[in-house]
């Protein structure tokens, strides 16, 4: 599955775009990023969403050469605010991971990767946030982003998009996306 790039119009329109088209992430080479739950420019899921059980999905990337750790930021740049929404953010899954299991969730460590850390969404929690777009918005486009990093980073659980993308400057050897969309059920 190539890396997806998918831009909008409403998004375009941000103070802060997305975290991979930010100037400190810049990288030589790309990482393929995929799901076996979702499908590229598709609806994700009604189980992954806040509207389902909000659990998160299983995430799948290639392998970088000379990747010490790697994060990933899932954004929503269509939601009405000055930045995109962050929906979930984690931090130093070991160089030797390519996937993230379905449902992991920050109190059940068993099922994060060793080491992996993971950041506050903007609902206010830490871990993955599903998507709830408002009723009646058309839909929203969220990007799984996975970057590639030539270090694991000093950061504590609970930090936020601003600080994650703080320390991983500078620090980006690949990094590749995902973008699947949701929108609110219809009223049968």
């Amino acid at each position: 599955m190539a890396t997806r790039h998918h831009d909008n119009t409403q998004a375009a329109s941000h103070s802060t775009p997305i975290a991979l088209r930010r100037e400190p992430t810049p990288a030589a080479s790309g990482i393929q990023v995929s799901s076996p739950r979702l499908d590229p420019d598709a609806p994700i899921p009604a189980r992954y969403t806040g509207y389902g059980e909000g659990r998160s999905p299983a995430l799948r990337w290639s392998e970088v050469g000379g990747a010490r750790s790697y994060a990933l930021l899932v954004e929503d740049p269509d939601a009405p605010s000055a930045q995109p929404f962050v929906h979930w953010l984690a931090w130093n899954i070991p160089a030797d991971t390519r996937e993230l299991p379905d449902d992991v969730r920050a109190d059940a460590a068993s099922q994060r990767p060793a080491g992996m850390r993971e950041g506050r969404n903007d609902h206010g929690g830490i871990g993955w946030f599903g998507p709830r777009p408002p009723a009646g918005d058309p839909a929203h486009h969220y990007h799984f982003q996975v970057f590639a990093l030539d270090a694991m980073l000093d950061l504590p659980d609970g930090a936020t998009r601003d600080e994650l993308l703080r320390n991983i400057d500078g620090r980006v050897i690949a990094k590749g996306e995902l973008v699947a969309t949701s929108e609110a059920p219809t009223r049968q």
